[in-house]
């Protein structure tokens, strides 16, 4: 998921930016204030009428105890057969990103843990995939946090599908 011409985020607050500028964003929000810091980045997907795929991946800074700033951005995609196949494609959009920050915010000297958010649980037909999808991000040396815990992705980028 490398940087595009046509890739766009969005703030809630801030509207239409690119990846630099709420990278940017993110890094002003983390020297406004001292305290403990968690980046977060996570992916929801949603089947269309189309048949397309729509897939948002989040990147969320949380101050811890005192709220954040989150930043969305948005992909459809088509030929994605299984329920399988698009966890895992969510999985490795939230892991391109990931690796993307930790870049950007390693350049700038800023937060280096990024956790990635996963939309699978223990309930639900997503359980079989907890240990491949799991033992994927925390390979690439990602914390990684599933259902009910993952709100980056149940929650923040759930809320743009």
């Amino acid at each position: 998921m490398k940087s595009t011409d046509n890739e766009v985020f969005h703030s809630p607050t801030l509207g239409k930016m690119t990846f630099e500028e709420a990278v940017s964003c993110s890094l002003e929000f983390i020297k406004k204030e001292e305290g403990a810091y968690k980046v977060i980045i996570g992916t929801d997907s949603e089947a269309m009428s189309s048949g397309l795929i729509d897939f948002v991946t989040a990147l969320v800074v949380h101050h811890i105890g005192k709220g954040g700033v989150y930043f969305w951005s948005r992909l459809e995609r088509n030929h994605i057969h299984s329920l399988r196949q698009r966890i895992y494609e969510e999985a490795m959009y939230s892991l391109a990103l990931a690796q993307r920050v930790v870049e950007a915010f390693g350049q700038k000297k800023a937060v280096q843990d990024v956790e990635i958010h996963v939309d699978i649980g223990q309930k639900g037909p997503t359980r079989e995939l907890i240990a491949e999808v799991v033992g994927m991000i925390r390979g690439n040396g990602f914390n990684v946090k599933t259902k009910p815990d993952a709100f980056g992705a149940s929650s923040v980028a759930d809320r743009h599908t």
